[in-house]
């Protein structure tokens, strides 16, 4: 089937929010006493809030308000940092990939597991770029489990198999291909090797260039 509408994540494909989510995991740590490294927020990539406090937590046992308490504080602190992001802040090749997209006819919605996703979007701009929001608030089941991008592919009235998948994380490679959708992994091959396509970034990518590659 030919494609017909692209699904991108957030994080790391559009815009790089790892060293604020570092910073607010890095500060809640350190209020914990927990050793905290930007090797371990890496590892967090693609993960949603609750699962990556669990990680962060390394095996201590909190109760569930406690829980609770602890990703609203997390929250409260990424919420300070993204005050800072603007249209500057959009990776290379994001915007002009976006607009070769929108021009071509075909659809575009967000699959992020970011409940902040929407807010991002409106700093850096590019809101009205999109045709559905997929984010944290969506579904019960996150990535890797493929319910985020179902649900977004239902929002563009497309079957999966029409729809590309734009990645950076593992959790999010697998839940695409979980889907059945095509999927563009951005990164190290080591991190997305099972995408499709693997590009390093999408600087100078063309959207002929993917759907070429991908159609073979």
């Amino acid at each position: 089937m030919p494609i017909q509408g692209f699904i991108f994540d957030l994080d790391g494909v559009i815009t790089d929010t790892a060293e604020y989510h570092y910073r607010a995991w890095k500060r809640l740590a350190d209020e914990l006493g927990i050793p905290f490294t930007r090797e371990e927020n890496e590892a967090l990539r693609g993960i949603p809030r609750r699962e990556s406090l669990l990680l962060m937590l390394k095996g201590r046992s909190y109760p569930e308000d406690v829980l609770t308490e602890l990703m609203e504080r997390k929250n409260g602190y990424y919420l300070e940092f993204i005050r800072e992001i603007s249209p500057c802040d959009l990776l290379p090749g994001a915007r002009e990939l976006l607009h070769e997209i929108r021009a071509a006819g075909l659809k575009i919605a967000l699959g992020s597991a970011s409940k902040n996703a929407r807010e991002v979007l409106e700093r850096l701009g590019i809101t009205d770029l999109f045709d559905a929001i997929a984010d944290g608030y969506s579904v019960t089941r996150q990535k890797p489990a493929p319910d985020l991008f179902l649900h977004a592919a239902r929002l563009l009235d497309l079957p999966p198999t029409a729809c590309v998948v734009v990645e950076d994380a593992t959790a999010g490679v697998e839940a695409a291909l979980a889907g059945g959708f095509y999927v563009v992994g951005i990164g190290p091959q080591e991190r997305v090797g099972r995408a499709h396509l693997v590009i390093p970034s999408l600087s100078g990518i063309r959207l002929q260039d993917i759907c070429r590659r991908l159609e073979q």
